[in-house]
């Protein structure tokens, strides 16, 4: 099994002392002139969780599939992604040898991407198919490292997004007897039920423990074996939350995402990817009103968006993606002057092998969908 993550690799450039005596206005007005001397050979994505000083010098927003998608049509020999590492790399998948991927911070990863990784899985999938004869069939959910979508790919499975998550499981269903979905467990739950599977016919294998913390006895009655993992940002929601927002106003519609808890998505009013999120708010009409289960930040752009609809968010603490957050006007500002000077750091690279059934469950996704 290769290694994609050697230690080095890892280590960020981070901006100099000289651009660390910048004023955070010399930072701001440094981007927007670098960026428009380099348009002719770069393109800024940006993810919906991004703040604001950041997003603003996005040539595209979007989730991290719809960015990736948008980067493999691009001819700009230079990508910055202003994500997290997974977003990187399946961005660095898709395009072209020619095209150079870049990360501001190479410390932005994804908490849920980090609570699964390649030994982990390879262990648990020891476990699992020494445990039945009967077929298991592998689904990851896109916000995972490379090396489990590549893990997908060698084992005859496929990679879901949040959007496509029932038609990619209900293909495996039919494909195989058992379904291991990692990392989320909540997206597997909450798709499964939905798809008809009964709570009680799926189990939670959690790395932590011996053989996961599930007998053999389990795994062959199981229908679904789920990954322990989960997103910080939106296990941050629960019920009580809709429960207050429906007290105080009962016409306010609850919309979540499918990353939350099963309680938090079975008792809101709808729930969906996050570009469902936005699509459904933008064609309501005047007047709507919607209390989101989702990142902070994309939810006060959504309110700013449509000041003819109440907006605001379905928790009332900041639900925020610290991770994402690692990625700043000034890790921007480092980016773009490397590039100037025809040395880029941050540059993300996946192995060959890796990306060769890495890319094999990715087309596997696009068939199905």
């Amino acid at each position: 099994m290769l290694n994609l993550y050697k230690k080095e690799e890892q280590k960020s450039h981070l901006p100099s002392i000289d651009e660390n005596e910048l004023s955070e206005q010399q930072v701001l007005d440094e981007c927007m002139k670098l960026k428009e001397e380099l348009k002719d050979q770069l393109v800024i994505l940006g993810h919906h969780y991004q703040q604001d000083d950041v997003i603003a010098y996005a040539d595209i927003t979007g989730d991290s599939l719809q960015l990736a998608q948008e980067a493999k049509s691009l001819d700009k020999k230079y990508v910055i992604f202003c994500g997290v590492h997974f977003m990187a790399e399946t961005a660095d998948m898709v395009t072209t040898e020619d095209k150079v991927v870049i990360l501001p911070d190479m410390k932005a990863g994804c908490s849920m991407a980090d609570m699964a990784n390649r030994r982990e899985i390879d262990k648990s999938w020891d476990f699992l198919t020494s445990a039945t004869k009967k077929k298991i069939v592998p689904i990851t959910y896109i916000n995972c490292t490379a090396a489990l979508k590549s893990f997908v790919g060698e084992n005859d499975g496929s990679i879901c997004t949040s959007s496509n998550a029932k038609g990619v499981i209900s293909w495996a269903l039919e494909k195989g007897e058992k379904l291991l979905f990692f990392p989320d467990q909540h997206l597997g739950r909450n798709t499964c039920f939905e798809l008809g599977i009964p709570l009680g016919d799926m189990i939670v294998y959690d790395p932590r423990k011996l053989n996961g913390g599930v007998t053999a006895e389990e795994v062959e009655k199981a229908k679904v074996i789920l990954w322990y993992g989960y997103c910080s940002v939106h296990q941050g929601f629960k019920k009580e939350h809709i429960d207050l927002i429906k007290k105080n106003d009962p016409d306010m519609t609850v919309i979540v995402h499918p990353e939350c808890s099963y309680d938090v998505w079975k008792n809101a009013d709808m729930a969906g990817s996050t570009s469902f999120i936005c699509n459904t708010i933008d064609k309501a009409p005047a007047g709507s009103k919607f209390a989101v289960g989702t990142e902070i930040n994309l939810v006060n752009r959504l309110n700013a968006k449509y000041p003819d609809k109440e907006i605001t968010s379905l928790s009332p603490y900041q639900c925020l993606c610290t991770t994402m957050y690692r990625v700043r006007p000034r890790w921007l500002l480092a980016s773009l002057k490397a590039i100037k000077e025809g040395k880029p750091i941050n540059v993300i690279k996946v192995d060959d092998h890796t990306k060769k059934y890495a890319m094999k469950a990715l087309d596997k996704m696009f068939e199905i969908s």
